[in-house]
This record gives C-alpha cells, structure tokens and sequence, in this order.
C-alpha cells in the first residue's frame, strides 16, 4: 500500500534530515566505516543520505515507488531498493545495523515486519524514531484538529506493542530515550511546528505531513486554520502551546540490540 505516492512529489519542498536527529541517530546505531546498514521506510532516502555521511554502505528500502525514484535521483551511493519490509528482498544476517524513522505506522503487520529486520542483521542496533499516541495525545495541534490528530494517533503503535513486537522478534534489549522538538527543527513533520505554529497555515507544509495530506478533511483543516490563525493573532496561541508542555517527550527513539551468539 503505497500511501506516499500521492504525496511523494512535494515531499522534500518541507521535508529534509534534521541535522541534530541525524547526529543522534547516527551515535545510537554506532556506524562503522566498514560496516553495512539499512534504513527501512526510508522515503525520499533524507536520513539515509545524512546518515551515510557517517560512514558506513547503506541501503535503503520503501514500499514506494515515487518515494525511491526521487531518492534515486538525489544519491547514486545509496542502494536503494522498492519492497515490502514485511518481505524484505536482502539475505540473512546482510547488515550490521538498521534504522526507521516515522514509517512504523505504515507496517502492514508490526511483528513480521521486525522479524524480517531481525533477520537481516548480522547483529547490532535497530533504532527507530517515532511517536506513541500517549505522546500524539499531548500535542496542542489537538486544539484545532483533533479528528485528524486522533485518527494519527489510532495509527501508530503503542510503546508496549513495539517493545512486544520487538521481543517477538528475537531482539535482546529494548531502550527508549524521548525527544523534545527544538526551536530550530529542519524536518518539517507532524509537530515540528510546536513553537513555530504559523507553518500549519502553509498548504505546502500540510501536503508533507501524512496527518494533513491523507486524513485530515477539508472541513477540519479549513476551520482548524481559521482559528489557528485568529489565535496566533491574538497571542492567545502562547497560553495554548504552554497549556500541553509535558516531560514525556514529543517523539521517541527505540534502541533495540540484536546480540549474535556464538554458533549462529
């Protein structure tokens, strides 16, 4: 199910690798120079590319085939790859770390889709980023569009399933580390605007969020910004954002280890 293809085409005009998630990213997964490493769900390939910059051969896989072309096109050092992560098309044991960064939610099936992971790593760290709905819950975007920020969060798998799903299949520890939206986030995705909440007023940073592209409806935008705009006007929006400041983190990173044992 390609849910991208229909976003795919403005997809970099917003959306870039963050400098500081890619830093992060890149110390998490310990990139060796010589070693190989996949990022699954990688979209237009921004994080896949930022991270090579770490070291490291690196592939790159998407469900989408516009997502990939486009990646194609910006990177020939990447190999890059249209497939299913349910049926991942690399042999046993090929890599030594892997990455996903916001695509979990789009995984047909969670638990297959981190076995053929777990199969494709050598050993090493899995590290996803991504959000819970406990977390999504906290956003003040609820104010405006809360239908659309419900339907997202329905979306996406709790903390508990991903560290089951992830045990299932076979990794040996999980640990988590949450992640608060700095004022000077480059990737515009769902809640990059939490201190920025103008940008929601732009079409063309909607059109790069899968929440505002795919299951917010006109209605709801419309009004959403209409009133958005009216507080931000106002100043009103400031006690809005300050009313769902919280500890837990906006996002999370996920480090789950896969420890190769003797004999395998």
């Amino acid at each position: 199910m390609a849910v991208y293809e229909q976003i795919g085409k403005g997809y970099d005009l917003t959306r870039r690798a963050d400098p500081d998630i890619a830093a992060r990213l890149a110390i998490k997964l310990q990139i060796n120079s010589h070693s190989s490493y996949l990022d699954v769900g990688c979209g237009t390939g921004n994080y896949t590319i930022a991270l090579a910059k770490h070291g490291g051969v690196w592939h790159g896989v998407d469900q989408s085939k516009q997502m990939i072309d486009t990646a194609k096109n910006k990177n020939n050092t990447v190999t890059w790859q249209v497939a299913q992560v349910e049926a991942l098309p690399y042999a046993d044991r090929s890599f030594s770390g892997g990455l996903c960064t916001l695509a979990i939610h789009h995984f047909v099936a969670i638990i297959p889709a981190f076995q053929e992971i777990y199969r494709v790593l050598a050993s090493g760290h899995f590290v996803l980023f991504t959000a819970t709905p406990e977390q999504m819950s906290k956003y003040w975007l609820v104010e405006y569009f809360p239908e659309a920020i419900y339907k997202s969060a329905e979306q996406m798998p709790s903390l508990e399933k991903v560290r089951y799903a992830l045990n299932e299949a076979g990794f040996n520890s999980v640990n988590t580390e949450p992640y608060f939206i700095s004022k000077n986030l480059q990737d515009l995705f769902l809640y990059s605007g939490k201190y920025h909440p103008e940008i929601y007023l732009d079409e063309n940073v909607r059109s790069g969020i899968s929440t505002f592209a795919l299951l917010a409806s006109a209605d709801e935008i419309a009004a959403g910004c209409q009133r958005l705009a009216a507080d931000i006007n106002t100043g009103r929006i400031t006690e809005i954002v300050k009313k769902y400041e919280n500890n837990h983190g906006d996002y999370l990173f996920v480090i789950a280890d896969k420890v190769e044992l003797k004999g395998e």
